[in-house]
């Protein structure tokens, strides 16, 4: 989605008029009948061999030509002398055509120099040179973006006749000032802007600068001011009109602000200002400008900013403010109906809906309420806001269709409904917006058909976002888009069956997303031969078939869930995120991992493919690798050494047939969030570095290996650690009494949902893992975050469970089944209340279930069964939910069994079988067992033992019964 703010363009009168006069004048006296000054043509002269001139620029300046037709040189018409420099750099291509070097003190030599701009060049090595400070007719000097450095010279301040001063810095802190007394000095000074310089030790800026008799326009943005609690007299600021102060740590508004009621524009950007809005604005009764946003007011809108008669422009955007938009709409009517100009709400605690108000609003150009919560439709009156250029409702609550008075808006350029609750149809009426540049509906509940017409005057469009709703578009197979897109996003239309032919005709493409758009064909040769080369390429979740030869994409690639097949395509060295997940691909990785020149390859994913052989040992050059998914293939051989030195945050390679012992060299991937090794032959121990170096784990899983040996108390160190699964190995010994010592596992509070990417890639793209719970495998993604689990099931761990496992209070999932546990079962696992999934099965526990497992009220997957276990099951609402299945094998009674418990708690049929009375001696059930054992032995061998044809006819029937016994194997056997 296009984020979109609108630049505000100060109210500079002054600035506007300046250059105005200096046009004129270059226009009225610059005469090529006069030629310039010897002296002053040798001092330019000196002034350019001191420059470094990469492009070249000054080359007109040369020996004995006349100076008055250089470029950026203007003389006097009667004088011939050099009045003003015009050397600022142009803005792009920037590196190629700043100037550079020194500033030769032989300017001093251009006494009635009055102009000087050498804005954008690159002095990054020197400071401001005082000698500037002795150019007494200079009334416009201009060194913003220039890259200076240091102290801002003091005698500038001798500059009597400046009237504009601009030192603008690149980087904050670049110049810096202990001290504004100089500013005193320049007595004619109108405009002046020290943005971005260091100016926290001049503690003096507030009454040097609101004292300053000619001042009118003041930028001080993001100069590390503090303010001044003292009181001081502003009389003499009565010809500040523009105020910009943003960027600094004021947080709160400062008072003395609203005694400079000549104010015009005021910026507080970004100034960290709390609590509601002063109720003070009102007193500047002629402002037209107010910007605060970027900070943390609340509450709702003072009634004295509704007096602001003259109120063009005003931003209160990403703010904290909670009110109801209608009253805003309704408030701001009464003052500035005819005046608004741009109104700037994003980002707040908007509620309400909008009103048929909206309409009255005639001079509105720029209208931005996204991210709040405002629902209902769109009032059909949005049409008579005939001035409006700049419509953002997205990430609200809208809902209704899209009114067709929308074709009314003849100005409009953007339009942005992403994000809501929208439905219906997309409206015809959007082809008669022939200004239209940018259009998203995205995210929406837009369904039906899209035609041709639809875009049949849009021939401004470039940027166009309409994924994520249910409308198809089939255009004619000829038919020729009058626009010519740079960013194209339509996942989750019906573009389908066949390849979008109209796509041929972009010739300047650079976003393209038509994913799950019911695409069943090949990519034609067209696509992969278009002159443009794409930013940002998703054809995700179709039904694509055949080979990709090579992809002309810079940046992120995204084919996943598709059926291509053959080898891996070829891609451009400045690749950073190439996904192929889910599709046929086959062959090596050779070609691929091993290309020198891939060296910002940040993300790879080409899980379940049907790659083969050997992973390579030629990692060294991915050094920015982050994310890398090999899983669900068919790779072989041992983990790389190379691989294990790339440090990457996530590795998958679940489920393949690799084997080997875990290399040492991934102890350097210390970055490591999330690995997953399981379903593979892998042996030998767990290493214990994985606990002592890769302390950022979130994630482990070596599931269904060949891991042996004893379980280190290492990984007890991992504090992030939430998911682990060692299940289905053969590691031995005693379960550590460090788990306790899992601090994510033990602790109720996660902090997020997801555990989402360091980087950007033009869609939400969240980090996943296939974990097993409650006795299934499932892919967790946006859930990822709150998922945690421990399996140590199908192992061969003995002893008791430690009693420190009832301190993980956050495990979502616990299995220890499938081992040689013994002992009775903690009775503080009933205090892990969060538990989901719990199963103890197969191992020889003994004892009761602990009665406080009846607190466990979140459990839907139980299992204790096939253990030694006695006892009546405590009665709660979950464990009496559960099926038999869960407890047999035990000696259990009560519900949900059929077994009734004695008073004591212990099964009837046991007590029955026991001492049921009491002065008996005998149990009758071993007597029976002993006297039926000794009848039907004597029963069958007695008479093989006394009648000879008996037992002749016994031992031919076991000779033939054997010998077609030898003859199935044997035929087995060949």
């Amino acid at each position: 989605m296009v984020i979109a703010t609108m630049t505000t363009v100060p109210i500079s009168l002054f600035h506007f008029l300046l250059l105005i006069a200096a046009i004129c004048f270059t226009i009225c006296y610059a005469n090529s009948n006069v030629r310039c000054i010897h002296s002053e043509r040798e001092a330019l002269l000196k002034f350019k061999n001191d420059l470094i001139d990469p492009s070249n620029s000054l080359s007109s300046w040369v020996e004995g030509g006349d100076c008055c037709k250089w470029i950026g040189v203007v003389c006097h018409n009667s004088t011939g002398h050099v009045h003003q420099l015009y050397l600022a750099a142009p803005l792009s291509p920037y590196e190629q055509s700043a100037l550079g070097g020194k500033i030769n003190p032989s300017l001093l030599e251009l006494e009635h120099l009055s102009f000087l701009d050498l804005s954008n060049n690159n002095f990054s090595s020197i400071q401001i040179p005082k000698f500037l400070g002795m150019l007494p007719n200079l009334m416009y000097l201009n060194l913003s973006f220039a890259r200076f450095q240091g102290a801002i010279p003091h005698n500038l301040g001798n500059l009597t006749k400046l009237q504009y001063l601009d030192l603008r810095c690149n980087e904050r802190g670049d110049i810096k000032a202990t001290s504004l007394q100089w500013i005193s000095g320049l007595s004619s000074l109108r405009y002046l802007d020290l943005s971005n310089a260091d100016l926290s030790k001049a503690t003096n800026w507030l009454q040097v600068t609101f004292k300053h008799p000619s001042l009118a326009e003041l930028y001080m943005f993001n100069t590390d001011l503090e303010d001044d609690p003292s009181s001081i007299s502003v009389n003499s600021s009565k010809s500040l009109v523009v105020l910009d102060l943003s960027g600094n740590s004021l947080s709160s508004v400062p008072k003395w602000i609203f005694s400079l009621h000549g104010l015009a524009s005021i910026y507080l950007r970004s100034c960290s200002l709390e609590g509601p809005i002063p109720d003070y604005f009102g007193n500047i009764s002629f402002l037209e400008v107010l910007d605060l946003s970027l900070n943390h007011l609340n509450s709702s809108i003072p009634n004295s900013l509704y007096g602001l008669n003259h109120l063009l422009f005003l931003d209160l955007s990403y703010n904290e403010i909670e009110q109801d938009i209608s009253e805003i709409l309704q408030s701001l009517s009464r003052c500035c109906l005819g005046s608004l100009a741009s109104l700037n709400m994003e980002s707040n605690q908007l509620s309400g809906h909008l009103t048929d108000q909206l309409g009255q609003f005639k001079n509105l150009a720029y209208l931005s309420l996204a991210l709040n919560k405002i629902f209902g439709p769109i009032p059909v009156s949005i049409g008579e806001l005939s001035s409006l250029k700049f419509f953002d409702v997205s990430e609200n609550q809208l809902s209704g269709q899209i009114p067709l008075s929308i074709g009314e808006l003849s100005s409009l350029k953007f339009f942005d409904v992403t994000d809501n609750q929208l439905n219906g149809t997309f409206p015809l009426c959007f082809g008669q917006l022939e200004s239209l540049e940018i259009l998203q509906f995205g995210y929406n509940l837009l369904e039906g058909v899209v035609l041709e017409t639809h875009f049949s005057n849009l021939t401004r469009l470039t940027y166009l976002f309409g994924s994520q709703n249910m409308l198809r578009f089939q255009p004619n197979s000829s038919w020729i888009p009058p626009f010519q897109c740079q960013n194209i996003y339509l996942g989750h239309w019906h573009l389908g069956p066949k390849f979008p032919q109209w796509l041929k005709f972009q010739k300047k493409l650079s976003f393209l997303d038509i994913s799950e758009a019911g695409i069943s064909d090949f990519v034609p040769t067209w696509f992969l031969n278009l002159p443009t080369q794409f930013y940002y390429l998703n054809l995700s979740c179709n039904q694509l078939t055949g080979g990709i030869s090579y992809l002309n994409v810079t940046n992120t690639i995204d084919l996943s869930s598709n059926r291509f097949t053959g080898p891996l395509p070829r891609v451009l060295s400045s690749l950073r995120f190439l996904f192929l997940s889910n599709n046929s691909f086959s062959g090596s990785l050779h070609q691929l991992i091993c290309n020198p020149s891939l060296t910002g390859m940040i993300t790879l994913y080409i899980d379940t493919n049907l790659l083969n052989g050997e992973i390579p040992d030629c990692w060294n050059h991915w050094d920015v690798l982050a994310y890398l998914n090999l899983g669900n293939n068919n790779l072989t051989g041992k983990i790389p050494l190379t691989l294990g030195q790339t440090n990457p945050s996530t590795l998958n390679l679940r489920n393949n047939r690799m084997f080997g012992e875990l290399p040492s060299t991934m102890q350097n991937s210390t970055n490591l969030i999330m690995l997953d090794l399981s379903e593979n032959h892998f042996n030998g121990s767990v290493p214990a570095w994985i606990g002592d170096k890769l302390s950022n784990l979130v994630v482990l899983s070596l599931r269904s290996n060949n891991f042996d040996g004893h379980f280190p108390h290492k990984i007890c160190d991992l504090q992030f650690l939430q998911n682990l699964d060692l299940a289905h190995n053969n590691i031995s010994g005693v379960i550590p009494k460090c788990f306790n010592n899992l601090s994510a596992m033990a602790t109720t509070n996660k902090t997020k949902n997801e555990l989402s990417t360091l980087y950007f890639i033009n869609y939400p793209f969240y980090l996943s893992a296939l974990l097993v719970l409650k006795g299934r495998e499932d892919e967790y993604g946006h859930t990822l975050g709150l998922v945690t689990n421990l399996d140590l099931s199908v192992n061969s761990f003995t002893g008791e469970i430690p009693k420190e496992i009832g301190s993980l209070v956050g495990l979502l999932s616990l299995n220890f089944s499938g081992n040689h546990l013994t002992g009775n079962i903690p009775d503080n696992i009933g205090n892990m209340k969060f538990l989901e999934s719990l199963d103890l099965a197969m191992n020889r526990l003994n004892g009761e279930i602990p009665p406080s497992f009846s607190k466990l009220n979140f459990l839907n997957h139980f299992n204790v069964s096939y253990n030694n276990l006695t006892g009546q099951i405590p009665t709660s609402t979950q464990l009496q939910s559960f099926a038999n299945l869960s407890y047999v094998g035990n000696h259990l009674c009560g519900p949900p069994l059929t077994k009734n418990c004695t008073t004591k708690g212990i099964p009837t049929d046991v007590a029955n079988n026991g001492s049921s009375s009491e002065g008996s001696k005998v149990n009758w059930l071993y007597v029976s067992i002993v006297l039926g054992f000794v009848m039907g032995f004597w029963g069958v061998v007695a008479p093989l033992f006394f009648i000879r044809s008996w037992r002749h006819a016994y031992y031919r029937k076991l000779d033939n019964v054997y010998g077609k016994l030898y003859v199935f194997w044997a035929t087995m056997g060949m």
